[in-house]
This record gives structure tokens, sequence and C-alpha cells, in this order.
């Protein structure tokens, strides 16, 4: 051995010593990425198999050390709160009110295109082809699917929670929603991996090795913008929703497609014919000739100020579950984690840290609260509530909002205006299978105040049949019992039930400790009518020219939705096959079907060239002629089947008490929405700081200005005392996002409601709702009546059944008696009807709905 061998030796002891140790080291570290790998997969599926176990095993997150530990400290902090919310009552918001769809659409479109670093959407229903502003054909770049295509090309993050529906009972198909955002920046182009959307929750238990949950769905509707700007109310950013405060009922224009209003599935009417094949988006199989919509009410907030946090806390929360439960092994999601609920508070969303995670750990907002000027941004004190528990955000059980609509009423000294899809709710623990005793607050309320000989109204609207379709008396007479009028009548029964019918009835419960119940409580709905184009040239089966209405309406579609952006998808399970540019086929078949329609236009001079009126609905509205002068000149061939009604679906989850606090979100007046271990859902309850002199009951009176102007706005549409709305809403202040203040139209309507109380606005509340009450019954035979007390008299009352919904009953009818009557309709209110079908059980027990299945109805 050399001297130089020698030193080199004595000078690496540890390196002789590890080259004997490990004679084969650089085999050892070839192979241990490949041993590390084996080891993480093994885990991975080791845990995977596990999580079968949770089968067995319903308290799975809430029975280790580290997960009560958690459930302790959410526990302690709710209680600190109010309505024992997971989030605090917080002063200095802006809250802006957005009544109907053209204003809240407006608004969110402008929001979108403002986005910088992130976006958060969780919807029930989400349809990409969705377009925010109207027409269609001048707004192509305000379709929904443009404009997050613009802002994730623009580097924004966008995270997208949707619910997955059961495909056997729902339609709104959440695949095709998930493919098409995902697929709008394919792999190599500029925003590809900056949409990523969730869809939860799983049906089969044995899917993702997740859990099931088969009756309940995520039912929140809130956008996040930037941890600056919120949405939140009843709107979904889908299909049926879009509409003005006129509500039309028809969409057929005989100038062209350029006026279209509601293109291919976007025209929908829920009580005719439910949305069918949701993907092929630029067809509709419900004929604009032959019927109208369903034209839909809605309520929904904006918010700039603290609360936007804590709405997007709920956000995250919601996707660090899904994550855990359903992606917790796919790169392709990523956990979020929150500035303030960072280090030993991450628990308190959900983050998880694994011994080998998969996908990364991102830290929103991506630049600091204190950049977002949250404080301070108006005089709002709100606060965030919600119905939420262990399957929908492995928490558990919260009902906040079924605590706060109850104290709310509980504390109200002149008011409850409820504005609601649905009205079902116990005054006790003798009305099973109902459990929320929202109805408890409301009889102590009234009870209350009719022995302090106090002046007190509970004033609600609702819809006169849950939008579902079907004829209610379909099934009853043979006793099939099977059905979606199955479940409609179940609805409308337990509705009934909390209302008045039963000794347990709110009605009843009041009436048993002395109060007159009539004096206090007053239900209602809303209809709408409108008038059908009828021509030669569009007829339901083919005119003379041999084009059929469907032909023409799928031309029209593909022509104002041509620029659509659908790509062919992107990559890796669901989200990477090919998404089908639904509704071209026959393009050529239908743009000649389109050609002949418009080719069949009579010349200049003829009745159909001077029909100049689009819809009439804009009628009923404040300041508006005659139909009788409006109509003068038009084609009359067919006018008694032009004209229809709808109801009006109330589909606002929205409570206003004292003109001083105002409850408005995503959560409908039943036990799937109250309960908390049901529906989840999100709600804000707000009281403005901001005082408007008024008056109540004729005395001097100091409201709030967010909930008196909300008011004053709601009851003038309703009356018919606010002008129709025009399509294009930029000049608008209330279609602008939160920042612009509300322009509640002031003038003399605006002082005439200002007293909710007072004997005249009461006055023309229920004498319009007698006159149009009376109009739509006597002219349509309006469904439902009170004079329908049986089955027998249902048959009576309606036409035959197939005949087509929502016409006039008598076809022998005049021309001139038609318009005097509907010349009667103001506005768009109507008694409830409270007796129909008082004299018959409406849903009896059978293979749909029995003792088993009751819950879910409610």
């Amino acid at each position: 051995m050399s001297a130089t061998t020698t030193a080199h030796c004595a000078s690496h002891p540890v390196g002789l010593k590890s080259n004997f140790k490990h004679p084969f080291k650089f085999l050892h570290e070839k192979l241990q990425p490949k041993i590390n790998n084996v080891k993480v997969a093994f885990s991975h599926k080791r845990h995977e198999l596990g999580k079968l176990g949770n089968t067995f095993n319903p308290n799975h997150r809430h029975d280790e050390k580290h997960e009560k530990i958690t459930d302790d400290k959410r526990t302690r902090i709710s209680s600190g709160h109010p309505f024992q919310s997971f989030a605090p009552e917080r002063p200095g918001n802006d809250v802006k009110w957005y009544v109907d769809g053209r204003d809240y659409y407006w608004a969110v479109s402008i929001a979108l295109e403002r986005a910088k670093e992130t976006i958060y959407i969780e919807d029930w229903w989400l349809s990409p082809e969705l377009f925010m502003r109207r027409p269609p054909c001048f707004n192509q770049e305000w379709r929904l699917d443009q404009i997050l295509k613009r802002r994730a090309e623009a580097g924004v993050k966008i995270y997208v929670i949707v619910y997955r529906e059961v495909e056997a009972a729902l339609t709104c198909n959440s695949k095709h929603t998930k493919q098409v955002l995902q697929g709008i920046c394919p792999v190599g182009s500029k925003g590809y991996g900056n949409i990523v959307v969730m869809r939860h929750p799983d049906h089969n238990r044995f899917e993702n090795a997740a859990d099931r949950t088969l009756y309940w769905a995520h039912h929140e509707k809130f956008v996040v913008i930037d941890y600056h700007t919120a949405f939140i109310g009843g709107l979904d950013l889908c299909f049926g929703r879009w509409d003005t405060h006129q509500h039309p009922l028809v969409d057929v224009h005989l100038g062209g497609i350029f006026n279209e209003i509601w293109p291919g599935q976007d025209f929908n009417n829920n009580r005719v014919m439910d949305f069918q094949n949701v993907e092929e988006w630029k067809s509709n199989a419900l004929s604009k000739a032959e019927y109208g919509r369903m034209p839909w009410h809605d309520v929904a907030m904006g918010v700039l100020g603290p609360c936007v946090v804590d709405i997007a806390e709920h956000f995250v929360l919601r996707w660090n579950l899904i994550k855990r439960d359903k992606y917790k092994r796919d790169g392709r999601y990523n956990w979020l984690i929150m500035e303030g609920r960072d280090g030993r508070d991450e628990d308190l969303i959900g983050v998880q840290r694994p011994n080998f995670p998969v996908g990364e750990y991102v830290s929103h907002p991506l630049s600091p609260l204190s950049s977002k000027a949250l404080g301070n941004r108006g005089t709002v004190h709100a606060q965030v509530v919600r119905s939420s528990s262990d399957w929908s955000s492995g928490i558990l059980t919260e009902h906040s909002i079924q605590n706060a609509y109850s104290e709310v009423i509980r504390n109200a000294q002149h008011y409850i205006y409820i504005e609601n899809q649905f009205f079902i709710t116990a005054t006790g623990d003798k009305q099973a299978p109902i459990k929320n005793t929202i109805g408890k607050a409301i009889v102590e309320a009234v009870v209350r105040a009719g022995r302090e000989g106090r002046k007190f109204r509970v004033i609600a609207v609702i819809p006169a049949i849950p939008g579902f379709t079907g004829d209610l008396r379909h099934g009853v007479a043979v006793g099939t019992r099977r059905g979606p009028e199955v479940g409609t009548r179940a609805i409308m029964n337990y509705q009934y039930q909390s209302i008045c019918r039963g000794e347990q009835s709110i009605f009843e419960q009041i009436r048993a400790q002395g109060v007159d119940p009539a004096q206090h409580i007053f239900f209602f709905n809303l209809r709408s009518y409108d008038r059908l184009r009828a021509t030669t040239a569009l007829e339901p089966h083919g005119g003379k020219h041999g084009v059929k209405n469907r032909e023409v309406q799928m031309a029209e579609a593909q022509q104002t939705t041509d620029s659509g952006i659908h790509s062919a998808g992107d990559q890796g399970g669901d989200l990477g096959r090919h998404i089908p540019n639904y509704g071209d086929y026959d393009e050529e078949k239908r743009t000649n079907a389109k050609r002949r329609h418009e080719t069949a236009e009579e010349p200049v001079g003829s009745n159909r060239a001077t029909e100049r009126t689009q819809s009439v609905a804009k009628n009923a509205m404040y300041q508006m002629p005659k139909l009788e002068d409006e109509l003068q000149g038009c084609n009359t061939i067919g006018e008694v089947d032009s004209w229809v009604q709808e109801e009006l679906y109330i589909h606002a989850k929205l409570l206003i008490a004292d003109d001083r606090t105002v409850i408005c979100g995503s959560s409908n007046l039943n036990d799937r929405s109250q309960l908390g271990s049901r529906d989840s859902e999100l709600s804000i309850v707000m009281t403005d700081t901001e005082p408007l002199e008024s008056k109540m009951n004729g005395q001097e009176f100091v409201a709030g200005r967010h909930a008196a102007t909300l008011r004053r706005y709601l009851w003038r549409e309703h009356l018919g005392l606010l002008p129709p709305q025009d399509l294009d809403a930029r000049r608008e202040a209330n279609a602008q996002p939160p920042g612009i203040p509300n322009d509640p139209h002031q003038g003399d309507t605006y002082e005439f409601v200002g007293d909710p109380l007072g004997n005249e606005v009461w006055h023309m509340w229920t004498s319009r709702a007698t006159q149009n009450t009376n109009v739509f019954s006597e002219l349509f035979h309006a469904d439902p009546d009170n004079s329908v007390k049986t089955f027998k008299d249902y048959d009576k009352y309606l036409p035959a059944k197939g005949t087509k919904a929502g016409h006039v009953y008598d076809r022998t009818l005049p021309r001139k008696d038609i318009l005097r009557k509907l010349d009667l309709v103001k506005g768009h209110l109507v008694w409830m009807p409270l007796e129909f079908l008082k004299d018959t059980p409406m849903s009896e027990p059978g293979i749909q709905f029995n003792s088993l299945t009751d819950y879910v109805y409610t």
C-alpha cells in the first residue's frame, strides 16, 4: 500500500467502514425512491381500505382524541356567539340587497370580472352556459363559462363546489358542470389547472371509499371573490332563475332571435316539465308556442366587510372535508389553509396533515387580509349562520339558522314578513315527523301581541304549489301513489298542517289560547300572466311552411349561443373525458328551419307586422297602459289560446322583522334546511345601525335603512307599484356590486308603503290580492283554489287531464272580456287558498310516501 493510499484511508476511516457496512450502497440509493413509493402506496391503500370500516362507525370523525379536542374547541367558540353560530356578529359591513335575477346576475358578473386572486363558488346547481346578462345575442362574453375562462387565463384560482345529485331523482347533472368548467382551459392552454371543481356527496358507499348520503343536499348559494366581496342568498348560478320585476312568461319574438331572453334549457316551467338532459343546453322540449315559463322571484345579498371572511371560512371547511373524504390521495386537489385559522387553529377548518400528504397546502388569501380593507365598510351589524353537520362539514350539528329565525320572531314587536319556498314547521313535539319549532315561536309572538292588544302581523308569501312536475290529481283515483305528484301533495299536506289544519297547527294553537289568528297571520302567493304570440308561421305542430316550433327554438338557441367555448376536455378521471358540444347535431337542418320561419314573416301592412309588443306581463306594473289600448290593431287569430298564466315561483329565503332585522340566505323554512343534520345551508342575519325616519302603525318610528328599504321595494313589486325593468342594467345602481348603495326608487309609492302596519297600504295589499285572485280564478281556473275542497271538485274545476295548463278556461269568451278582466290585475299578489282540498286526505301512505320516507318531505 502506498503512502498516498495509507494516508487516504487514514483520513477517511468512516467512508471505509461505510463501504463494508453497505456493500450495495449504489443499489440501495437507486432503489430507495421506489421503496418509498411502495411504502406510500401501501399506506394509502391501508387507509383507503380502513375507511370502509367507517360504514359501521357513524361517529368516525368525532371519536379520536384530537377530534374530540377540535369538537370541544368549536363548541366553546359557538357558545359565545349569538344563535350558537360558528361566526360572531360583526359590525362594519356594507350589505346590499338584490331582488330578482336581472340585478343579481349583473352584479355578480361585474364582481367576477374584477377578480384578481381567488374565486369561491358553492351552488346546489351551476350551469356553465348561464348568461349573466340579457339578451344573450348581444352578451355572449357574459356567459358564465366565458367569464370564468377569462379569469382563469388571467391567473385567478377558481374553486367550485357543487352538490352531486341523485341522478335517478334530479336532472341538474353536476357531472356536466364539472367536465365543462375544468375543460375550458385544457392542458397546454393558458389558465390550465386554475379551475378546480368538487362534487359531493357520493351516494355509493364504496365509491372513493367515501361516506354515503342519499337524501340530503348541499343547498348553499354563495360566491366569495378575493376575500373582499361576497354574494349570498337564494339564487344558484343556473338555468331558470334569471328574471325581471314584471316576470314575463313568454319568449317568442317575431323580429328574430336577437331579443330572445331565455335560450335553450333556460326557458323552463317545472310545473309542466322538469329540466331534461341539461347537458344538451341548446335544446328544449318545452314548446314556447304552447306554454309560458315559470317566472322566478328571489332575493340575495352582496357583502363587503368582515363577514366576507366568515363566508369564506365555511367554504374552506367544506373544501377540506371533501378533500379528506374523497380526494385525499388525489394530487389535483390541494388543502386550503386560511390566515387566522392557521397553526393550532387549522383544525377548525378541517386541515389534516397525514404522514404522506398528497396535494399541496395552499394559504389563502393570496395577499394578506390586512390588504382587503375589510373593516368599517358600512353600518350593518351582520352574522353568518348555517345549518351544517357531520356529513356536510365534518362537524357536530349546527342549526344556528333555526336559532336565529326563532329568536328574531319571538322578539318581534310589530310584524314578521316571510318569503320562502316552503313553510313546514311545528308548534311543539306533537307534529311528527316535523321537528323544527319556528312555528312555536310564531305562536308565542302572536299570542303575546294578542293578549297585550297590540297590532301585530305575520305576513308570509310562499309558492301556490311546490315547483315539481305533474297534475296533483294524478294517481289519486287509481291509488298508484307514485310519481312526483305524490311528493308534491305530501309537501303541501305538511304545509297546511303547519299553518291551519289540525289542533297542533299554528292557527289552532293560537286560537286555543284565546287569540284570533285571522287578525294576525296572513298567507299569500304570487301569479303572473302573459300573451303568447299566435302566428301562422310558428305553430305548436308545424304551420304551412312545415316548420315545427321545436326546430325553430333549437335553431334560435344555436345561433344565440354559437360562441360557446367548451373545449375537448381535460385530463384525468372524470376531469378528462371528451366534452361533447351538445346541441350541434343537425345544425344545417335547424338553420334551414329558422330560415324558413323568418321568410314566413308576412309583409309589412299585415296584422302581424303591426304587432308591436313582446311580453304584456309589464302591463300589471306601475303606470302601464291598459291591454285594450296596448293591443289595438294586433292579430286576433287564436286570441283565446294565446293568454297564459302561471304561479310566480317564490324561491327567496327571507325574513324581515320590524323594519330592522333581515335574515337572508339559502335556507328554506322546513326541516331539511333548519335542523342542521340534513341539507346544508348558509344565511346571514343583518341589522342596520343607519337610522331611517319612518312610521309604524301611524306612529313615528326609527327603522333600519337596509331592512326598511328592502321591504318597501319588495312590497311595491308585489303590488305593481314598481315600473317594469329593461334588460340592460348597466345604469342601474341596484345591479352593481356592493359598494354602490341600493336605489330604493324613492317617490310617492316609496312613501305610500312606508308604514308596514298602515291602514291604507294594508287595504291596497288585501284588496289587490282579492282582485287578482278573482281574475285568475274566473279567467284561468288557476290552480289551487279555495272552491276545490275534494278531488271530485278538482276534476270539475280544472279542464280535462292532459289539457294544456295555464290557458283561458272558457274558450268562448270574447276578446274584450278577457282584456277587461286582465286589466284589473295589478302586481302579482294573490291569496293563498287555505281551504284547498281541506275535506279530503291530500296524501296517503304508499310505496313512495310512507312512515319510512315521510321525513324526506319535511
